[in-house]
Formats: structure tokens, sequence, C-alpha cells
């Protein structure tokens, strides 16, 4: 499930809804924990082959012996004590098979499956014969395969196979407007085993967070919480030190230099955009308000807390 009603995320899902109507090959890109995989089951539930099978594969897991076997299948008793099987491309047949992690293949399994996507056809371990399938492949990647052609470490023929149409999926610090529906998300997805709220001050924190992990980082970090939580609301003191840290900046400021509201604001404005890389629309977006209001809030005088100003003095002094 796609959590999320930022402008960045409703442009993925209208994606995901034009690319579904097709079979063609599909590349997903993004960091890890993104939620590549989520986007991979997103095409393929709102595809013409939503009735069959969703098969995913995490390339990097399977030893580079096996990818013969494991993706195309083997014959019986190919070797001694070996069962035939089906491969993921065989069990993925009119449905979708999800490659994660496909820029971790050999170079030796990446021709082995470019000759597949070409002609659409398997051949097992230990057979003469070729066996015709209808999947559709969705490959996903947290490097950038055109850097990695370059390098000569992925084919370019398969790049160019696999990159015909792509999906961006965005960093969790990109849409952290999105942050609140995540974690009232998978606050409810826990409430049949325990039930917990979370605390303002809980909330802001994990808003201002970078989130190198992205989505997955976060419900790791809410599961943490719950479990360690002394009663049924999640507070600061339940989150890890690292999600403390940058909130901390703008909590200590409204007592450090200002007890005004709208200095508070201010500081915390700035914090924003600045996380969002100086984009004003997207920190707009990430703090729900209008391009008006940010830069009322820009405008008002700036004094920064004593430690962001000790911190500028030694920046200045180095």
């Amino acid at each position: 499930m796609l959590v999320g009603e930022s402008e960045v995320m409703r442009e993925l899902r209208t994606r995901i809804g034009r690319i579904a109507r097709t079979s063609f090959t599909v590349l997903v890109e993004g960091e890890s924990g993104a939620g590549k995989e989520l986007v991979a089951r997103e095409i393929h539930t709102r595809s013409p082959r939503h009735r069959g099978p969703f098969i995913a594969v995490n390339c990097a897991a399977i030893v580079d012996t096996l990818v013969e076997a494991e993706l195309f299948g083997i014959e019986e008793r190919t070797a001694t004590g070996v069962r035939g099987r089906r491969g993921k491309f065989e069990l993925a047949d009119q449905g979708t098979l999800f490659l994660d992690e496909v820029a971790d293949l050999s170079l030796t399994a990446q021709a082995k499956l470019l000759r597949v996507l070409q002609d659409m056809t398997v051949e097992r371990v230990g057979s003469t014969g070729l066996q015709s399938i209808d999947t559709r492949v969705i490959a996903a990647t947290n490097r950038s395969l055109h850097a990695m052609v370059t390098g000569g470490q992925f084919r370019a023929d398969l790049y160019y196979r696999l990159s015909g149409v792509e999906i961006v999926v965005p960093p969790l610090r990109d849409r952290r407007s999105d942050i609140p529906l995540l974690i009232d998300h998978f606050l409810r997805r826990h409430s049949r085993t325990t039930e917990v709220t979370i605390a303002s001050a809980a909330r802001e924190a994990l808003t201002v967070y970078n989130w190198p992990g992205n989505v997955r980082q976060l419900a790791r970090v809410l599961e943490r919480a719950i479990a360690l939580a002394a009663g049924p609301q999640i507070t600061l003191a339940d989150l890890p030190d690292a999600v403390r840290h940058e909130y901390r900046e703008v909590q200590a400021g409204a007592g450090d230099c200002d007890d005004s509201l709208r200095g508070w604001c201010s500081r915390y404005v700035r914090l924003v955009l600045e996380r969002c890389g100086g984009n004003k629309r997207r920190a707009c977006d990430v703090l729900n308000i209008s391009y008006h209001t940010l830069q009322a809030y820009l405008e008002y005088p700036y004094r920064p807390t004593r430690r962001r100003l000790a911190h500028e003095n030694r920046e200045a002094a180095s």
C-alpha cells in the first residue's frame, strides 16, 4: 500500500496507473527502503495481470552458480540428488516477476537474463528444449545503472532493455508531509496487538529527521518505540538519539533566544527549507502552508540559537 498525499506521490500514482495498463518491462529506481517493491506490487495489482502471480526475487541473494536454476528452472535428475523444479520465470507466467537489486547480478548472469527478455523463452538447466513464457518483468535497483554501464559493471544492452520505462521512487525526505500519514499507518498496523498513540513532540521529531533509510527505517523506529515505550504513548524519549538530534535544534530555540511563537516557527521553517535543498515549493508541501506564509516566516528577523551561533562561529573560524 502506497501511503502519501504529497505532490510527488500523486505524480507517482499517476505514472503507475499509466504504466500498469501495458505489459512493458519496467525499471524502478530509488534509494534503499524507499518502497520499490511496493511500487512493483502496485503496478501488478492495477494491471490486467492482477489475477496472475507476483513473484519477487532478491538478485543480491542468489549465488552466481545457481542463477540459472533459480530463474529458469532445472530438469529432474540433472545431477545426483537434484529434483526438477520450475524457475521463477515459469512460476510468474501470466503474472509479474520482480527482480529486486538487479544491479547485483554478475555480468554472466546479466547475459543470461538478457537472452530471456529478448526471446521470452527459458531453457531449464539440463534441458535441450525451450519453454515459452508470458511474464512481465519489473526490475529494481538502488544504484545508478547508467553509471555502472560507464564503469563496465553492467551490460549496456541489458540496461537499454530494462530502462525503456522507468519509475523513480522519491526518498522520504522529499515528501515530508507524508510522514504523519505514514506514522498513523504504522501505528494502525500494530493496533491489533498494542494500542499506542504518539505525542506531538515525538511526531514533530520524526518529521524533522532526514531518514537515510527511508520508509523502512521509519517503520523500524516506530516498532522500537512501541516496544520500549513505558506507557500507551510514544514520547520524544522513546526515539533514538539520531532522530531526536535535529529536533533539539528547533525545540531548544524557543527558550534560547526568542520566546515568541513567531520566532520559533521562523527557525523551524528555515530548518525544513534547508532539508528541502532550498526548494520553497517543496517546503510549503512539507509544512502544509502557503507560499505567502512561508515568505512571511522567512522575512522574520533570523535570530539563531546559542548552539547554532556557536556552530556558525566555529565554521567561520575554520
